[in-house]
């Protein structure tokens, strides 16, 4: 859960074949909006209308991203409820939760003092903003934690700071913010040391790879080749030599299926298929908790009858 670049990491364990679960509120950036989106999963939370505002015809949460709004409310309700429930579910489960705050300024609606995950782009009159103190970032995880544990009591939280600079905020200001994000993270690894650690993301961006060509285009965040790095050392780190192992063997497969022929009736490229259908076999025997049904089927697809 956090900021766009907890979806970086998620999609690449999306894509080794983990069972995971990215962003069920949508892209988070302040530790606040994270901490309410994991109690309304502990609260087992059915959001309703009045949880919704509407705004030039489209229905939006200020506790979701944009892409849950919709010009129906009955249809913005369902995709914010089915992917809470199954957030819900997965929480329950989880043994490893991963948490990138990207930004300690939050904004306050001036009606009612409370928090927004998203402002919708509805006029800065409507807020005020706020920079939060490490205290008021550690005591909703003073709380949370222990709640977590009762589900999973072997439960495992990876803290993480977003190395994408907030430029709109002045350089300054940036730095203050991802410091405070920082101590906060410290705080809450000595609070919970068998639970809470923290994965330098930002370390490896801001000291490792402080050269401007691993920044995207817009020079703010990282770019594919950065990406790539801090996941490979994301894997070092967090992921079981086990593991390690089953995703080897399982880029073998993906690079068998990214692979687009010439000739696709070809006998070369029959045989190509066949191995691969093999090895997936194998791989599946081994690892018969994973699900390769649609894999199987895409190799099953490409054989002539």
């Amino acid at each position: 859960m956090g900021s766009c670049f907890a979806e970086h990491i998620g999609n690449r364990l999306s894509d080794n074949k983990f069972d995971i679960q990215i962003n069920p509120f949508g892209v988070l950036y302040n530790p606040s909006s994270i901490a309410s989106s994991l109690q309304a999963l502990l609260d087992e939370k059915i959001f309703t209308s009045n949880d919704l505002f509407e705004q030039e015809g489209v229905w939006n949460s200020f506790s979701h991203h944009s892409r849950f709004s919709d010009l129906s409310i009955d249809n913005c309700l369902q995709k914010i409820n089915t992917e809470a429930s199954r957030a819900q579910k997965q929480l329950k489960a989880c043994d490893l939760l991963t948490i990138t705050f990207g930004s300690a300024f939050v904004y306050k609606l001036k009606s009612d003092g409370s928090v927004v995950s998203n402002c919708h782009k509805r006029s800065e009159k409507s807020f005020d903003r706020h920079r939060l103190s490490v205290d008021e970032i550690v005591a909703p995880y003073k709380e949370l934690i222990p709640r977590l544990l009762t589900l999973h009591p072997e439960m495992k939280i990876v803290c993480t700071v977003s190395p994408i600079r907030h430029l709109k905020d002045g350089l300054h200001a940036n730095q203050l913010s991802k410091a405070t994000l920082l101590l906060a993270i410290d705080q809450l690894c000595c609070l919970f040391p068998e639970t809470v650690f923290y994965f330098p993301a930002y370390e490896i961006v801001m000291d490792e790879l402080r050269d401007y060509r691993f920044y995207a285009d817009d020079m703010t965040h990282p770019s594919g080749v950065a990406i790539e790095y801090i996941w490979e050392c994301f894997c070092h780190c967090c992921i079981a030599k086990k593991s390690l192992q089953f995703m080897t063997l399982w880029q073998e497969i993906q690079r068998a299926i990214n692979h687009r022929p010439f000739q696709p009736q070809s006998a070369a490229f029959q045989t190509f298929v066949r191995k691969n259908e093999e090895k997936l076999e194998i791989l599946s025997s081994h690892y018969p908790s994973i699900d390769f049904a649609k894999e199987k089927e895409y190799f099953r697809g490409l054989l002539s009858d």
